[in-house]
C-alpha cells in the first residue's frame, strides 16, 4: 500500500515531466506511422554533375527506364493517332425505314399518281441519306471540324472517313428538297416530302466510351523502357559526369532497386524500423536541446505542446503530398512553421524547430539534400525578416520574401546543374506562388493558436499599449494622475529590460495595465488628488490600507473583464508582491503599538515570477517614490533607489524570479540615470 502510494506521489510530482515525454512520444508514433515507406537510393547524384561515389556496376539485370518527358511525348503522339469512334446505328435506320414504308401505304391515295414510282422515290432519297448517315449531336463534339479523322463502326467493321462526310439533319433536309424538286403536283410534293422529314433517323452517335477505350489500348502499347543493363555491367565510373544517358540508366536502377525491396516482406520491415530509428534520435536531440540551450522554454508545457503541433502541421502534410502528389511537394510551406515561431518564440527555438522538422522530411523526400538545402535558405530568410515585424503588413512582406528567395534559388541550381535556362519551367514558379501564398495563412494561425494556448504575441502587445485602446482611455480619462504614472513607469521599465535583457514590449504593456484597478477609487490615491481635500482623513488606517490593497483585486477583475491576456494581468497582481503598505502600518503602529494586525496591511501577492515583472515592482517603487522627493539631487536620487530596492530584495520579493545581482545592478544604474534626466538633475563634478 505504501509503495502504491509513493508511486502515485511521485507521479503526481513528475506530472509535467511525463506529459512532455509523452507529448514527444505521441509525436514520434504519428510521424513514423504517417512516414512514406519509400526505399531511399543509397546513391546522391545530380545531372551534369561528377559521379561522387566509387564505381558502379550492375548489381541485377534491369531494365532503362524512358524518362518522364519521352513517355509523356510518346503519349501525345499516341493519342494523335486514335481517331474518334462513331457507331452506325442499324437498328434506327431499320425502324425508320419500315415508318416510311407503314405510313406511305397509310397516306398514298391512288388518284395521286403512280403508286410503285413514288414508293421507289421515296426509299432511294431515304436510303442515300440513312446509308451516308446523319450524326446526331451532342456537347462531345461540338469542337469536330468538318477535315477531322473519325471512325465509324459498322457491322462490327471500322472505317475511316472525314467528319464531313457525315450527314448533319439540316444537310438531309437539303438532300430531300433537291430530290423532290421536279416533283409537278404540289400536293403530292408536301405528302412525299413530309414522309420522309418524319422518317429520318439520326444512326451515326459519338461514342465516347469506345473512344477511351482506344485511348487507353494506344497509350498501354507504349514501352516504357529501351534497353536492359545486365548484372555486373559497368554504369559509371567514380568521377565520371553523369550525363543525359548515364542519368537515365541510374535513375532506373533506383526505381527497380525501389520496386524490388518494396515488395519484400522483410526489407519493408527494417525500412520501418530505420525510419523509427532515425527520427527517434532526431525527437531526442530536440528534447535535450530545448532543456540545455532554452530550460525557460522546456519547463513550459503548452511550449512544448505547441512546438510539436507546429512541427506536426508541418510533416503530416508533406507526407501527405509525397504519397498522393510528389510533385507537389514545394507546394508545402514549410516557411509557415518558421513564420509561426517567430510570432510566439525567437530566433533560436525557431531556427532549431525548423532544422529538426526539415530533417524528418528529408527522409522521405527523393532528393533530400536539394529539398534540404532549398527549405533552409528559404526558412532562414523568412526567420530574419520575421525579426523585423512590428505591423501585421510584416507577414505579407515575410511571404513576398519567401516567393522571391524561392525564385532566386531556383535559377541558382537551375544555372549550377543544367548550365543555362533552357530548363526553366513556369510550373515550378506557379507552385512557389502557392507557396508563398499558404504563407499568408500564417496570420489567422497565430490568432488561432494565441487563444488556443493562451499566448500573447507581439502584434497583441502592440495593439494592447496603444493608449488609445478602451480600458487605458478609461485610465486617462477617470485617473489621470495614475495614466501619466503608468506611462512614465512604462518607459522606465523598457529601458531596464533592453539592458539587462528580456521582453521590452511585453515588461512595457504591463506597466501600463498594472495600475488599472485604481479606477475604481481614483481619489483615494494622491496621485490623483487635485485639491487639499484627501478622502483617507474620514476613514481609518485599516480602511485605508484595504482600499490602496484592493486596486490589485479590482485591477485583476477589470482586466478580465475587458478580457486582457493572463500574461498583462501578472503584472497587475506581483506588482506589489506581498509588501506592506507601510505609510498607513506606520501611522496605525503609532496609535495602536502593541494592537496591529501585520496582515491588514499586507498585500495578498504573489511575489514577481518572472524578470519583467520584477522590473516593474522596482520601477513602480522607485518612480512613485520619486515623486515625493522635495530636493532632487544626485546623492538623494542615489539614496532612494538603493533603499527602495534593497529593502524589495530583503523582503524576499525576488526569490521566485530569474532575475541576478548583476541584472538588479544595472537595473539600478538604469533607474537613478533616467531618473536624474527625469528631474534635470546636474551631476555634481569634484571640485
Amino acid at each position: 500500500m505504501n509503495k502504491i502510494k509513493f508511486l502515485v506521489e511521485k507521479i503526481r510530482h513528475s506530472y509535467y515531466a511525463i506529459m512532455k515525454v509523452l507529448g514527444f512520444v505521441l509525436a514520434l508514433i504519428i510521424v513514423v506511422w504517417l512516414m512514406p515507406r519509400n526505399v531511399k537510393f543509397k546513391y546522391e547524384y545530380q545531372k551534369m554533375r561528377p559521379w561522387q561515389h566509387e564505381t558502379l556496376y550492375a548489381p541485377f539485370n534491369f531494365p532503362i527506364y524512358k524518362s518522364d518527358d519521352e513517355v509523356r511525348k510518346e503519349r501525345e503522339e499516341a493519342l494523335k493517332d486514335v481517331n474518334p469512334i462513331f457507331v452506325y446505328d442499324n437498328l434506327v435506320t431499320e425502324n425508320g425505314r419500315e415508318k416510311l414504308l407503314k405510313d406511305f401505304e397509310d397516306q398514298w391515295n391512288d388518284s395521286i399518281g403512280d403508286k410503285e414510282f413514288y414508293e421507289n422515290l421515296i426509299l432511294e432519297v431515304y436510303d442515300k441519306i440513312e446509308n451516308k448517315g446523319i450524326v446526331a449531336k451532342n456537347n462531345l463534339i461540338t469542337n469536330f471540324k468538318g477535315e477531322d479523322e473519325i471512325v465509324v463502326v459498322r457491322n462490327k467493321v471500322m472505317t475511316k472517313c472525314l467528319y464531313e462526310d457525315l450527314n448533319t439533319m439540316t444537310e438531309a433536309s437539303a438532300i430531300i428538297q433537291s430530290s423532290i424538286s421536279e416533283i409537278s403536283d404540289y400536293k403530292t410534293m408536301m405528302l412525299i416530302k413530309n414522309l420522309l422529314y418524319s422518317s429520318l433517323r439520326q444512326n451515326v452517335v459519338f461514342s465516347e466510351n469506345k473512344t477511351k477505350q482506344a485511348q487507353k489500348m494506344a497509350v498501354d502499347n507504349i514501352m516504357l523502357t529501351f534497353g536492359m543493363i545486365q548484372k555486373d555491367e559497368l554504369i559509371i565510373t567514380e568521377g565520371e559526369i553523369v550525363n543525359e544517358d548515364k542519368y537515365q540508366i541510374l535513375t532506373s536502377l533506383q526505381r527497380e532497386y525501389a520496386d524490388i525491396t518494396a515488395n519484400n516482406f522483410f526489407s519493408r520491415n527494417y525500412l520501418f524500423y530505420g525510419q523509427l530509428l532515425l527520427v527517434s534520435i532526431i525527437f531526442v536531440a530536440l528534447y535535450l536541446t530545448l532543456k540545455m540551450l532554452r530550460p525557460d522554454v522546456f519547463e513550459q508545457l503548452r511550449y512544448i505542446n505547441l512546438i510539436l503541433l507546429l512541427m506536426l502541421f508541418t510533416i503530416v502534410p508533406s507526407f501527405l503530398l509525397l504519397k498522393y502528389a510528389p510533385t507537389f511537394i514545394y507546394l508545402m510551406p514549410v516557411a509557415i512553421m518558421a513564420m509561426l515561431l517567430m510570432t510566439f518564440f525567437d530566433a533560436r527555438i525557431s531556427i532549431i524547430v525548423q532544422v529538426m522538422t526539415l530533417i524528418i522530411i528529408s527522409l522521405a523526400v527523393p532528393n533530400p539534400f536539394q529539398y534540404f538545402f532549398v527549405q533552409l535558405l528559404v526558412s532562414y530568410v523568412a526567420i530574419f525578416v520575421m525579426t523585423k515585424r512590428t505591423r501585421r503588413a510584416s507577414y505579407f512582406g515575410t511571404s513576398l520574401a519567401v516567393f522571391l528567395t524561392y525564385v532566386v534559388v531556383y535559377f541558382g541550381m537551375m544555372l549550377i546543374y543544367d548550365g543555362d535556362f533552357d530548363a526553366f519551367n513556369w510550373r515550378s514558379i506557379v507552385i512557389y506562388a502557392g507557396n508563398a501564398f499558404f504563407t499568408m495563412l500564417t496570420l489567422p494561425l497565430a490568432f488561432l493558436f494565441e487563444r488556443v494556448f493562451g499566448f500573447v504575441t507581439d502584434l497583441s502587445l502592440l495593439e494592447l499599449s496603444n493608449t488609445n485602446s478602451p480600458l487605458l482611455r478609461k485610465l486617462a480619462s477617470e485617473a489621470p494622475g495614475t495614466f501619466q504614472h503608468v506611462m512614465q513607469v512604462a518607459d522606465l521599465c523598457e529601458e531596464v529590460i533592453y539592458n539587462i535583457g528580456g521582453n521590452p514590449l511585453l515588461v512595457r504593456t504591463g506597466a501600463m495595465y498594472h495600475d488599472i484597478g485604481k479606477t475604481r477609487n481614483p481619489y483615494y490615491f494622491i496621485e490623483n488628488q487635485n485639491g487639499k481635500y484627501n478622502p483617507h482623513e474620514d476613514v481609518s488606517y485599516v480602511e485605508s490600507a484595504q482600499i490602496i490593497i484592493n486596486h490589485v483585486i479590482d485591477g485583476i477583475e477589470i482586466c478580465r473583464d475587458y478580457h486582457i491576456p493572463e500574461q498583462i494581468i501578472d503584472f497587475v497582481r506581483t506588482h506589489h508582491g506581498t509588501r506592506r503598505t507601510e505609510y498607513f502600518y506606520q501611522m496605525e503602529l503609532r496609535e495602536n503599538p502593541d494592537g496591529v494586525d501585520e496582515r491588514d496591511f499586507c498585500y495578498h501577492g504573489p511575489v514577481p515570477f518572472s524578470k519583467e515583472t520584477a522590473v516593474l515592482m522596482m520601477c513602480d517603487a522607485v518612480e512613485a517614490a520619486s515623486r515625493s522627493m522635495k530636493d532632487k539631487t544626485e546623492e538623494s536620487i542615489n539614496k532612494l533607489v538603493e533603499n527602495i530596492i534593497d529593502g524589495q530584495m530583503k523582503a524576499n520579493q525576488f526569490d521566485n524570479t530569474n532575475i541576478t545581482f548583476h541584472d538588479i545592478t544595472v537595473t539600478k544604474k538604469v533607474l537613478k540615470k533616467k531618473l536624474m534626466s527625469i528631474y534635470h538633475v546636474r551631476i555634481a563634478y569634484p571640485d
